[in-house]
Order: C-alpha cells, then sequence, then structure tokens
C-alpha cells in the first residue's frame, strides 16, 4: 500500500506538470517536468521506504573477480575491481579475463536469502563498473555476459526475480566512465585505447552507449535506485549530471539516484558541496562515517575487508562487532549503512562475508527495533558508547550501548514517561529505573553479568518511552 501511494502521489504531481509518460520508443524524458524542483512532500513520500530501510548490502562483481587481484603471477595493490587500471591491462587484454568469466555456481535465490537473513533491506549490485562489461545482455554493446562470456545467462535479471520473491528492492550500481568504450577512453587512460580513434567522442559515448544502456536497465529491470559512480573525470560535467538526472527520472519518476549522477560530491566524504544545486537523492560518503548528524538523505558505503571487488589475498576482514557498531553510530546519525560483498569468479560469497553477516543477522533479529523503521534523535550520542535514535511516531528514545553498561546505565538526555516501563530487547521482563537529579538510572539485572546470559552480543538496546 506504501508503494501504492507513493506511486499515485508521483503521477499526480507529474501529470499536474504536463508530462506525457515514458514511452518505450522514447530517446528522451519528456522536459516539462523538472525534478530538481519536486515538492518535499513527494520526495519524502518518495524517500521514505529507503529511510526506513537503513541496512542495505553492496554487491561488486564482474570480470574483475576472475584475475581476484593477480596480473602476470603478481599481486596487484589497490582495489580488486580497478585491477585494469593499477595493472596498466590493455583493453585486448583484459577482454581475455572476460572470456573466461564464467560463474557457473551463481546462486541468485541463495544471495538475496543470504542478504534477507543478515537483516538487509535493499540491495545494490554492479551493473557495469568503470572496466565497461555489462552484466545483463545489452542490445547496445556486445561486451557483455551473453555475447562475450561463456555465461550465457543473464545475471542480473535472475537477482532481480529473487529480490521480487523476498521482497528486497534492488538497484544496479552504473559507472559513467568506461575503459572499454573508444569514445570514453580520454587521454589520461592512454593504455586503454587500442583502438584508432585518435579523438574520442564523449559526448557520442553518453548519447548513444551510456544512456541508452540506463535506459535498458530501467525498462528492463524497474530497479529502486539507480547509483552512479565515476562522475569526477574531466569529460562528465555539471550539464550532463543535471541531463542524466532528468533522464532517469523522466524514464520511472518514483526511482532514487545518488548523488554521484552529478558533479556535487565533495571528495570521499561524500556530501554535496553548497556552491549550486547538485543533482541526486542523498548523499554517499565512501570508507568513512560523518561525524555528526546530518539533516540531509546519506547512505555510508563501506568495504568488510580492503576491497570492494574479490581478491584472492585479501583476508583483512572487519569483525561482526566492528560491523555493527559502524550501523549503530550511521543509524544514529540519520544515515544508511550499504555494506559490501565481493562474490569470487565462481559466484560464490566469500565464506568470511557470509559469517559475518549472520551475527549481523542475529544480533539485527533482537536489536532491528532501535534501527530499521527510526530517525535521529537530539542529541544523537552520549560520551563514546551511547546512541539514540528514536521510533518515527516519536513515542519511544531508544538508547543502544555499545559496551557493557555494568550494573546501571546512567543517561543525562532522556527522561522516562512517568509511570512507564523500560525494557532492553531481547528481554521479556522490564527494567527497574529512577530518576537522580537530570540522571535517569536503568538497573540492570545481575544475573547478566554473565555474558552468555545476555540476549546478545557486541551492543545492547532499551526502549523508553517518553512523553510526546
Amino acid at each position: 500500500m506504501k508503494k501504492l501511494t507513493l506511486l499515485f502521489i508521483l503521477l499526480a504531481w507529474t501529470t499536474s506538470c504536463q508530462q506525457t509518460g515514458k514511452e518505450l520508443n522514447d530517446e528522451k524524458p519528456a522536459e516539462t517536468v523538472n525534478y530538481l524542483e519536486e515538492p518535499n512532500d513527494a520526495r519524502n513520500n518518495r524517500m521514505e521506504w529507503w529511510r526506513d530501510a537503513t541496512f542495505g548490502m553492496f554487491i561488486h562483481w564482474g570480470v574483475y573477480s576472475v584475475p581476484a587481484g593477480v596480473y602476470n603471477e603478481e599481486r596487484i595493490p589497490g582495489i580488486g575491481e580497478w585491477i585494469m587500471n593499477s595493472a596498466h591491462i590493455p583493453v585486448a587484454e583484459y577482454e581475455k579475463f572476460a572470456r573466461k568469466f564464467n560463474p557457473v555456481k551463481y546462486d541468485a535465490d541463495e544471495w538475496v536469502r543470504i542478504a534477507k537473513d543478515a537483516g538487509i533491506k535493499y540491495i545494490v549490485i554492479t551493473s557495469k563498473h568503470h572496466d565497461g562489461f555489462s552484466l545483463w545482455d545489452s542490445e547496445i554493446s556486445d561486451y557483455d555476459v551473453i555475447d562475450y562470456s561463456p555465461v550465457k545467462r543473464d545475471l542480473l535479471g535472475e537477482l532481480k526475480e529473487a529480490c521480487d520473491k523476498y521482497d528486497i528492492p534492488l538497484g544496479f550500481y552504473h559507472s559513467i566512465m568506461d575503459w572499454h568504450h573508444p569514445d570514453a577512453q580520454a587521454p589520461h587512460y592512454p593504455d586503454y585505447n587500442t583502438s584508432e580513434k585518435s579523438n574520442p567522442d564523449f559526448d557520442n559515448y553518453v548519447q548513444n552507449y551510456l544512456k541508452p544502456q540506463v535506459k535498458e536497465l530501467i525498462l528492463n529491470y524497474d530497479p529502486d535506485i539507480l547509483w552512479f559512480d565515476g562522475e569526477w573525470i574531466p569529460e562528465w560535467t555539471h550539464a550532463h549530471g543535471l541531463n542524466m538526472y532528468q533522464f532517469v527520472r523522466g524514464l520511472k519518476p518514483e526511482i532514487l539516484v545518488n548523488n554521484r549522477v552529478d558533479k556535487g560530491r565533495k571528495g570521499m566524504q561524500g556530501m554535496n558541496k553548497q556552491d549550486q544545486q547538485y543533482a541526486g537523492d542523498f548523499g554517499t560518503p565512501e570508507q568513512e562515517i560523518l561525524e555528526g548528524a546530518s539533516s540531509l538523505d546519506w547512505e555510508s558505503c563501506m568495504t568488510m575487508n580492503d576491497t570492494w571487488g574479490f581478491k584472492s589475498f585479501d583476508e583483512n576482514w572487519k569483525s561482526a562487532e566492528t560491523l555493527i557498531h559502524n550501523l549503530i553510530d550511521i543509524t544514529a546519525k540519520g544515515g544508511n549503512y550499504l555494506l559490501n560483498i565481493g562474490p569470487d569468479a565462481e559466484g560464490l560469497i566469500p565464506k568470511a562475508s557470509r559469517d559475518r553477516l549472520t551475527e549481523i543477522g542475529a544480533w539485527l533479529k533482537i536489536n532491528g527495533e532501535a534501527i530499521y523503521h527510526t530517525k535521529q534523535f537530539d542529541p544523537f550520542s552520549e560520551g563514546e558508547t551511547i546512541y539514540y535514535t528514536r521510533s518515527k511516531d516519536n513515542r519511544y528514545v531508544y538508547v543502544i550501548s555499545t559496551t557493557w553498561p555494568g550494573e546501571n546505565l546512567e543517561l543525562t538526555h532522556v527522561s522516562p514517561k512517568e509511570g512507564s516501563q523500560i525494557y532492553m530487547n531481547g528481554l521479556e521482563n522490564s527494567l527497574n529505573w529512577h530518576i537522580e537529579g537530570d540522571i535517569t538510572i536503568i538497573e540492570i539485572p545481575e544475573i547478566l553479568n554473565e555474558a552468555a546470559n545476555r540476549p546478545c552480543d557486541y551492543a545492547w538496546s532499551f526502549r523508553i518511552e517518553i512523553d510526546v
């Protein structure tokens, strides 16, 4: 019903603006709607499911999983999906890896079940990374899984089917830059340009390759998110960004588009500069968490180890405790957590990733009430180990402690409703509490001093009813 309500609002808005709607054969969306001037109510309704979801899964998967960080028997430094760039591999040589990309053990249903059990609420996968290889059967190019590799399977289609089955929204990461396409091979990528084209025509690439492929993705797979990347190249301009945002929203008005569609992103912090109006629905901090809360929508994308795409020798895994604490920190500051996995060339999710997802899922089954469908509480934290979130109806404040509080949990920023009960999530009985001066003191049962008796590990959440 929520999706139907959102669709009705968006359709009503676009109709009032005299938009003609999308047609399969239209190369451009109607120009009568300026999506940058979307009314706040329409925007809030469009963003609501994503804000409520809080926790997403990023999937970096493609040809780069074949070399897995190794080229000419040498371990290449840097992130796995950048090996074409890092090892200066020419197009013709890199294409040999594409010919070997054959994930015979890929099971989209299993991937989505793993995600759902982990408490993941949406998925974003690389449809095309910077290396230019497409994970679907593109009519625009034969450099894809059907025409160029042994796969002969629509990898995105299978994932879309599984996501629909388990009611998980699906989004596509799509690279703006392309190391494979001759018109996108700028002078600063000389090693890749094996064509006879001495003057690449970037606008030709945008109009006749990039935009048609984006259109294919939207019309064929109906994604909920378009997650762009590679916008930092000088060929991509602010005008390109505005045009692409209009193009995408014209094809599907209710879709969400990240801020990397445009030139506004301020470094790895990921939030937009304020010197002008930039396109994009949410900021994209990369491998970092904002220092403070923000009233703007944002999503922190982070890896479990040191790479996005699979590298056979990267064993620097973050602990489940660290990942859970990241989720708490991000949620309290009003953001979303997009946690990455990098499946291998056979289509298997590394065991280390699966193990951590299992632990996160177990924690969220007990504490999810304090994470999903919540909003910021002011202040969002107390000290270095206590975080706050708030229910959407403002009735409850959730307190999450990332260290065991001991005999008492003392809070200075929240006052329980008189006569109300306080609960630790995962326990059936309420906890005793009292107020001394300006401090709320929650008494922790002595039996919980034994770690084995606690409802979960790593962090503990408390539900406190307050006066609305």
